[in-house]
């Protein structure tokens, strides 16, 4: 059986957002508000989950997040179709790697009920009934796809009476399936999951309750740089982490040794805790570290003063003073940001940071939003999936809405929602 990850809480978690729970400031019509009976549904979902070799799917998170949407349109009388993309294949032809037949298959487990997988779907002039659901083959398999193509988005919406797009995941992209058949299908909404998203982000960013802490963490700037900027505009504690913070460090006039850094990008750093301090807010750093003479399982590692640092020393976690006020940080926040560690947690010697500022938001009575692969991988090491508010199920989508950016399949839902 394919284990779980901390994508998601839970079946009904997902449902008490989607019956809307929470106030929502981006506008989108959201499924729970549509009569689906005797209609014909069209559902993009992400059910782009990893498989060995033999195509056998290692984990599952991602269909059994996609099940509460197309539980409640089947519960409630609708045909209902669902596509996804899988992996990267090349437009105009399935290969073996490409197709979804396995995840049919473990999709239809989960439902209790049999799933037929329909190949060239685009075209081939498929049926389905009420009650019953059909998967439509890897979508990212029919030419035009990718590039948003006008008359394929115009065919898939002619298959539909309802458009549910309930794929955060691939929010940042404009795509047939994602943006165009939104644009064309008669009433286009926001299935469990996407509603849901967008109800946490809106909750962490529109009106949060303040103090607002993100927490930033990886190995550099330069990859997180816009989103650094744009929390610097929003937040009251902007703690960052890993060579990330080796950066900020620097920029404070610190030595580091042989640390992880970005010595070009020091003038940005400047730049970002300047904006901080001009509104009165803080990017509070390291005042001890945890150090050693290489990233591995067997590093010895050393507790010193930030000032302590040696000339071959590598920064590989946080220190137990600098944790500890952290963590304080963390506890009187009102709403917490995470996205990504403040050390190498992999390693038992260099977790300790991580592990103190988990589990501060754990037992914080904020509400707090965490998203991002190496942070769920921390999650599920620590053990505090379900004490957290909302765990994104969307790398790339939640990456980009912390930079401040459009996420076109939110911004196609948006355009439709008065149509």
């Amino acid at each position: 059986m394919p284990q779980a990850a901390p994508e998601r809480r839970d079946d009904t978690a997902a449902m008490d957002t989607f019956h809307g729970t929470n106030d929502m400031s981006l506008q989108v019509r959201k499924l729970a508000e549509v009569d689906v009976r005797g209609k014909k549904v069209f559902i993009r979902a992400d059910l782009n989950v990893p498989q060995d070799e033999a195509g056998n799917i290692t984990e599952d998170t991602r269909i059994r997040a996609s099940v509460p949407t197309i539980r409640h349109c089947l519960e409630h009388g609708a045909a209902v179709m669902v596509t996804s993309h899988l992996g990267r294949p090349n437009e105009g032809a399935v290969g073996a790697e490409d197709t979804l037949a396995p995840v049919a298959v473990r999709l239809g487990q989960l439902l209790g009920q049999p799933v037929r997988l329909v190949a060239d779907w685009v075209d081939s002039g498929f049926t389905v009934r009420p009650g019953d659901v059909v998967l439509l083959e890897n979508c990212r398999c029919n030419t035009g796809e990718k590039k948003n193509d006008e008359t394929l988005a115009k065919k898939m919406a002619a298959l539909c009476d309802i458009y549910v797009n309930d794929a955060f995941g691939t929010a940042h992209r404009a795509e047939a399936t994602t943006h165009g058949i939104a644009r064309f299908a008669p009433l286009a909404c926001a299935g469990a999951l996407m509603s849901a998203e967008i109800d946490a982000l809106s909750r962490a960013f529109d009106k949060p309750a303040r103090p607002l802490a993100a927490i930033v963490g990886g190995a550099k700037v330069s990859t997180k740089l816009t989103i650094l900027k744009s929390l610097a505009e929003k937040v009251d504690q902007l703690i960052v982490g890993g060579g990330i913070a080796n950066t900020f460090l620097l920029a404070s006039g610190q030595r580091i040794g042989e640390s992880l850094a970005e010595p070009d990008l020091v003038k940005e750093a400047h730049a970002i805790m300047d904006a901080m301090r001009a509104r009165g807010a803080e990017v509070p750093l390291p005042i001890d570290v945890v150090v050693a003479d290489e990233v591995s399982a067997l590093a010895r590692a050393n507790k010193v003063p930030i000032d302590k640092v040696g000339p071959n020393d590598r920064i590989l976690d946080i220190g137990p003073k600098s944790a500890a006020h952290l963590a304080q940080i963390v506890a009187n926040a009102g709403t917490i940001v995470w996205n990504g560690p403040v050390g190498v947690f992999e390693h038992p010697q260099f977790a300790g940071g991580t592990k103190m500022l988990a589990s501060a938001i754990a037992h914080s009575q904020a509400f707090s939003i965490a998203g991002g692969g190496d942070t769920l991988a921390a999650i599920a090491q620590f053990g505090i999936a379900d004490d957290v508010g909302y765990i994104s199920t969307g790398g790339g989508a939640f990456l980009e809405f912390l930079e401040g950016k459009t996420l076109p399949a939110i911004a196609a839902l948006q355009a439709r929602y008065q149509a």
